[in-house]
């Protein structure tokens, strides 16, 4: 009965403390090895789309509590039904594991950085200004844009980007202002980072 509801193990007493420490190690290597797998993408090894609105939510609180600054980040990679269409998957998963790579060196230790769902990645910058937040974007959509992707494939590849400043709104309303800068940044002619309040 105790195995059915989840028990995996015994511990007969009287226990060899040896024994005691030797398990809870175990346990706990297994549980934080599961909980890191639960919530990470497993191609770029980000957090996946349910943990990266986490984020968001548990940083919404932090800002409203202590009265700090926060932005939302929607990133798209432009064309990329044509990378996969004309290069192959691997080299479309090459792209998107480069793009992973560039975000997780630029951006903040503090900073949240998930894959948001196929060729689209949402990013958490805390304590960021509207304008710090286009300009790191920015610096990075530039970089990327000059970056070789898939082997003997060399293609570029580039993505559009925008950016919501919280200002009390809900989570699923700052996604939708940061959705719609990223729409503006397609609109027009993608490559570019656009940001909600918008600058233009």
């Amino acid at each position: 009965a105790a195995m059915a509801e989840g028990g995996e193990d015994f511990l007969t007493k009287p226990v060899d403390p040896r024994h005691l420490l030797s398990t809870i190690r175990t346990r706990g290597t297994r549980a934080r090895e599961l909980s890191h797998l639960i919530a990470r993408d497993s191609l770029t090894g980000l957090f996946n789309h349910t943990h990266i609105l986490k984020a968001l939510d548990e940083q919404i609180k932090v800002a409203e509590r202590n009265k700090t600054l926060l932005c939302f980040v929607m990133v798209d990679i432009d064309h990329f039904k044509q990378v996969n269409d004309n290069h192959g998957h691997s080299v479309g998963d090459d792209v998107i594991r480069n793009l992973s790579l560039f975000l997780s060196q630029r951006l903040r230790k503090t900073d949240f950085i998930g894959r948001y769902g196929g060729e689209e990645f949402a990013v958490v910058l805390p304590g960021a200004n509207i304008e710090d937040a286009k300009n790191i974007m920015d610096e990075i959509r530039n970089n990327f844009s000059h970056l070789l992707h898939g082997g003997q494939a060399a293609i570029s590849s580039t993505f559009s980007c925008g950016i919501a400043l919280y200002q009390g709104q809900k989570t699923s309303e700052l996604i939708d202002l940061a959705d719609q800068a990223m729409y503006l940044a397609k609109r027009d002619g993608r490559n570019c980072v656009k940001v909600c309040p918008s600058d233009d």
